[in-house]
């Protein structure tokens, strides 16, 4: 299955069950440094963006 990021690009999933746990564990990072705020708020916002569109498909899956 496919998904598209918040960039346009296709990223191919191979194991759904894995990619959400990235998802999430990459949803929570955030530098010590606060000048990387900025990055950080898009990261998160990126990741979150991935999780959520994993978890539908999840959820899809399982009302099917």
């Amino acid at each position: 299955m496919k998904i598209t990021d918040l960039h346009g690009c296709e990223i191919e999933v191979t194991d759904l069950k894995e990619a959400i746990k990235t998802a999430k564990r990459n949803t929570g990072y955030s530098h010590v440094d606060k000048s990387f705020s900025e990055f950080d708020k898009r990261q998160k916002a990126y990741w979150t963006d991935i999780h959520e569109k994993l978890t539908a498909i999840k959820k899809r899956i399982a009302n099917n």
